[in-house]
């Protein structure tokens, strides 16, 4: 499930580019949120019911930052090529699989990974965007932190029903700097049905399967596992958008992959948690 959500969320973004050039990054990301949202809803109502008090500062943390997630990951995408974005955006989840392990040595990952994405930018030709690069990093404070929260999220709410909450929330936030891209740029016929196609994928497929996943997975094992990710923007980069890397970003998407790799400890949750809101009342209750 990790895997797919992760090929699908780099194919939506290299499909995004089209848009992009239409109604900027932030109007893209906007209109996939709220396509999400029509979609997430035609699928499964918020269980408005079952919400309680402390679950609300959850749900509104990770719709804020998956909204500003991929607006900001768009944003460097219309600046850097896929797979140096992803590698950047990367350093997130990492540092946070090495902050949350037990062990002082997972920090030195993050580092590892940090000279991986200097082979991958190439600051010594004097071209690197530096706006790019920030909104990458910007992306992956946001990644990291989406991960935190969605596991906690998946754990409280079954299925995608977590999401019909939160990308709701992901297109509020994002609507004061999404809609006047959209009103001010070049609008035509095709851009809302592309953007509801590329919605279909991500947010609703692959930020599903990433719920899903997490509720099986600890933080570590999933950020982790995510250490891939970069090599698929760099194949999804390349198949779709026909960004070709040269060996020395190779050789740094490598240093990235390993570190991911090496940070992984103990992969396995114990136990899947039980989402209260599929229970009865009594059994539900019990569970809390």
């Amino acid at each position: 499930m990790a895997i797919a959500a992760m090929l699908s969320v780099q194919l939506s973004n290299a499909l995004s580019v089209p848009i992009i050039n239409q109604v900027g990054p932030a109007g893209t990301a906007w209109l996939r949120m709220c396509f999400g949202v029509v979609f997430l809803w035609l699928i499964a109502r918020p269980a408005l019911r079952s919400l309680r008090k402390k679950d609300i500062p959850a749900l509104l943390v990770l719709g804020v930052v998956t909204g500003f997630m991929t607006t900001f990951f768009l944003a460097a995408v219309d600046r850097i090529p896929l797979g140096t974005a992803v590698a950047i955006e990367f350093l997130g989840p990492l540092t946070v699989a090495g902050i949350m392990s037990k062990q002082r040595k997972a920090l030195l990952w993050p580092l590892l990974a940090l000279i991986g994405v200097v082979l991958l930018t190439e600051p010594w030709h004097g071209t690197i965007d530096l706006a790019g690069v920030g909104f990458s990093i910007a992306a992956g404070t946001c990644w990291g932190l989406y991960n935190v929260f969605t596991q906690h999220v998946g754990n409280r709410f079954s299925g995608i029903s977590g999401l019909s909450l939160t990308i709701p929330v992901a297109a509020i936030a994002t609507l004061p700097v999404g809609l006047p891209q959209v009103i001010g740029g070049e609008f035509t016929w095709w851009v809302l049905p592309a953007a509801a196609g590329i919605a279909l994928i991500t947010p609703v497929i692959a930020f599903g399967l990433e719920m899903l996943a997490l509720r099986r997975m600890t933080h570590t094992a999933f950020g982790t596992l995510l250490s891939i990710e970069p090599a698929f923007g760099i194949l999804i980069g390349l198949l779709v958008l026909a960004q070709t890397p040269t060996l020395v970003q190779l050789a740094g998407i490598a240093l990235v992959v390993l570190a991911g790799a090496a940070a992984q400890r103990g992969g396995r949750r114990t136990t899947e948690p039980v989402a209260t809101t599929d229970l009865p009342a009594s059994t539900a209750k019990e569970t809390r």
